[in-house]
C-alpha cells in the first residue's frame, strides 16, 4: 500500500481524481461542487510535500494561495454580485501574488532577465485570473474544460521544463477539474462553478507554470501560450448540443492551445 501511494501517478492523478469526484458529488447540492479542484490539489499536496509552510519558499507560497483561493471564491460567489470591476481587481491581485511569490528570486537575476520573467509571470497571472472570472466562471462546463486543459497543459509543460513536482500539481488540478466536468457529462446538467472553482484552478495552474519558468527551465513564451487556454474554452459551441458534447468540444479547444504550449516547451528543451 505504501509503495502504491508513493507512485507519482497515484499522487498526482488517481488519488486527486477520486477526492475531486467525491467532493463534486457530495457538495453539488449546496452549489459547492467547484471545491472538487481544491480537494484534488490538497490531496496531491498531502502526498507530495505535506502541509508545511516554514520556511515560506516560492513553492509553499503558491500552495498557500491555492488553498486560500476557494475561501476568496466562496465570498465572491455568495456575498457579491459578479462584476467586471471585481474581475479586474482579481486580475490585479493575481499579478500582485506573482510579484510577492517570485520577487526574492527575480531580485537576484540581472535586471533584463528579471524583468522579462517577472513581467511574464505577472501578465500571465493577471490575464488568466481576470479573463477566466469574466468569461468562464458562470458556466460550469466551460470552467471545467478550462481547468482540465490548464491543469494538464501546465503539468505537462512543467515536466518538460524539468520540474516533476510542479507538473504533478498541475495534473492534480486537471484531475479535479476532470472529475467536476465528468459529473456534468454523466448527469447532463450544468453545475455551479463560480469563483470557488475558477479562481482556484487559474491561480494554481498559472502560478506553477510561472514557477517552472523562473525556477526551472520552462520558456517564457510557453507560459504566455498557456495563458490563452481560457480563451479557447470561451469559443462557441453548438447551443443545442448535449452537455457531454459541449464538454468534449471545449476540452479539445483547450487541449489544442495547451498542446502548443507543451510543444514550445519540448522544442526549447
Amino acid at each position: 500500500m505504501q509503495e502504491m501511494f508513493a507512485n507519482p501517478a497515484v499522487q498526482g492523478a488517481v488519488a486527486p481524481f477520486i477526492a475531486g469526484l467525491a467532493v463534486a458529488a457530495l457538495l453539488e447540492r449546496f452549489r459547492l461542487g467547484g471545491l472538487a479542484v481544491v480537494a484534488a490539489f490538497a490531496t496531491a499536496v498531502y502526498f507530495i510535500a505535506g502541509f508545511t509552510f516554514a520556511p515560506l519558499t516560492a513553492t509553499r507560497k503558491i500552495i498557500l494561495l491555492g488553498l486560500a483561493a476557494p475561501a476568496v471564491g466562496f465570498v465572491i460567489d455568495f456575498a457579491f454580485r459578479p462584476t467586471r470591476f471585481g474581475a479586474t481587481l482579481l486580475a490585479l491581485a493575481g499579478a500582485a501574488a506573482a510579484a510577492w511569490i517570485f520577487w526574492p528570486v527575480l531580485a537576484q537575476k540581472d535586471w533584463a532577465r528579471g524583468l522579462l520573467l517577472g513581467g511574464t509571470a505577472a501578465l500571465a497571472a493577471a490575464w488568466t485570473v481576470g479573463f477566466s472570472q469574466t468569461r468562464l466562471a458562470g458556466d460550469g462546463v466551460r470552467a471545467g474544460a478550462a481547468g482540465l486543459a490548464l491543469g494538464a497543459g501546465s503539468g505537462a509543460a512543467a515536466i518538460l521544463g524539468a520540474s516533476l513536482t510542479y507538473g504533478l500539481y498541475g495534473i492534480a488540478v486537471a484531475a479535479g477539474s476532470g472529475a467536476f466536468l465528468l459529473l456534468q457529462m454523466i448527469t447532463g446538467k450544468r453545475r455551479h462553478a463560480g469563483a470557488t472553482f475558477m479562481l482556484t484552478a487559474a491561480v494554481i495552474t498559472i502560478l506553477f507554470a510561472a514557477a517552472a519558468m523562473i525556477l526551472a527551465q520552462l520558456p517564457w513564451y510557453a507560459v504566455l501560450a498557456l495563458a490563452l487556454v481560457p480563451v479557447a474554452a470561451s469559443l462557441p459551441v453548438p447551443a443545442g448540443a448535449p452537455v457531454w458534447l459541449q464538454a468534449v468540444l471545449l476540452s479539445i479547444y483547450g487541449f489544442v492551445v495547451a498542446g502548443i504550449a507543451c510543444a514550445l516547451a519540448w522544442q526549447a528543451g
